[in-house]
């Protein structure tokens, strides 16, 4: 029997092992975490989009998972009687420059296998949102959204009658490779056959106990804001911009939840630490290895007039306002409640190239998950089939 141990208990990690003892029923399947429950980081602060593919590089890791998971988590949410709506997403040009990346990204929704794709025109735009202003749009009608921490809860319930084990407050600290692995925390010493590190936000920080990596987590913080339920009926369902190709974010958006709120936003700002959800909050330690690293001053260089510009969104409210007023001009500052943030853990490499896709890293019985952002919780399961098929 081989012990197998999983280190984060995200949906990543609660996905592999839940594929894990699928797989090889009789191994023993350890989880490790540094929180006092699971979800709390980037699972538990998404804004619960189950995507499409629409966006991604056709034949990527990210379209081929995204598509494939999708299918297995309504499946998923099927079998488990989990709350989930298939209820499409409208993407809006407001602008005429924004019509050729709109029919780029209608193509290739066409390329990633996304049939029933649909050009409207501002008339047929406002029959399904009223409310918004714009010139084209697409709709997707595949888009959904569910609570993926309660996907994350249903995934823990059956690993663990399945004789899985999670340790709690458990923070790895080091990881020593011989025949086995010597997994490190600030409890105890685990020893396993097979690791993976599905630790997301500090998933850099132990692939490099093993490896010589050529990149390094950065933190975008995502700030939302919510509607007053008195303004919920400006928006139906999920209403997105069309995304600027020159930066790798989607824009301010917004969102309808799974329990029935209303979400504006994220801007995408550089996080003052890893785990900083609030403005001021500073972990001196890692902001200063973000400032200093190679590759981040490349991407500051790069895209610093947007970066300013999102800074600036995130400390004026106004300005913040006018984004979301492009798609639905009535929303006001007075519409609009702070919300939780999420971090975003991006990938950066050496040479200031934000990885775009997923990344997965193995080093002989140590399997590292090095850049799982978005929308790795709609493509987890499929992401689990590709980590287990690596011990084949």
């Amino acid at each position: 029997m081989k012990t197998i141990t999983i280190i984060g208990a995200g949906i990543v990690g609660l996905a592999t092992a839940y594929k894990l003892q699928q797989k090889y029923p009789d191994s023993k399947i350890i989880i490790i975490e540094k929180e006092n429950d699971i979800t709390l980081h980037q699972t538990g602060r998404n804004s619960g989009v189950i995507h499409s593919g629409i966006y991604y590089t056709p034949n990527s890791l990210k379209a081929n998972n995204c598509r494939n998971g999708y299918k297995q988590l309504l499946q998923f949410c099927d079998t488990n009687d989990i709350i989930y709506d298939i209820c499409g997403k409208l993407i809006v040009a407001a602008e005429p420059h924004e019509l050729p990346e709109l029919q780029k990204l209608y193509e290739r929704g066409a390329q990633n296998h996304l049939d029933n794709l649909q050009w409207l025109n501002s008339g047929q735009i406002q029959e399904l949102e009223p409310h918004v202003k714009g010139i084209n749009g697409v709709l997707v009608p595949q888009t959904g959204i569910v609570d993926y921490k309660e996907v994350s809860h249903k995934l823990l319930e059956i690993i663990l009658s399945k004789g899985a084990e999670i340790f709690f407050n458990e923070k790895v600290l080091d990881l020593q490779q011989n025949n086995q692995v010597a997994i490190i925390t600030n409890q105890q010493t685990h020893t396993a056959d097979i690791v993976y590190n599905c630790a997301g936000l500090y998933s850099d920080k132990l692939a490099a106990k093993t490896n010589q990596i050529n990149h390094k987590i950065i933190p975008f913080r995502g700030e939302y804001y919510e509607l007053k339920p008195e303004k919920r009926h400006l928006v139906n369902n999920l209403i997105y911009p069309v995304p600027n190709p020159e930066f790798p974010f989607l824009g301010v958006h917004f969102t309808r939840r799974i329990s029935g709120g209303i979400e504006a936003g994220p801007n995408a700002v550089l996080a003052f630490g890893r785990e900083s959800y609030h403005k001021m909050q500073i972990n001196f330690p890692e902001l200063f290895e973000t400032l200093t690293y190679s590759g981040f001053l490349k991407v500051a260089s790069k895209y610093w007039r947007d970066g300013a510009y999102e800074m600036y969104r995130s400390w004026s409210k106004n300005a913040f306002t006018k984004a979301l007023q492009r798609l639905i001009p009535e929303i006001k500052k007075e519409d609009l409640i702070v919300a939780n943030a999420g971090i975003r853990a991006q990938a950066v490499d050496k040479q200031g190239n934000l990885i775009d896709d997923f990344l997965i890293i193995r080093e002989k019985n140590v399997i590292h998950v090095g850049n799982a952002p978005s929308p790795a919780a709609t493509a987890s399961l499929a992401i689990a089939d590709s980590l287990v098929e690596l011990l084949e």
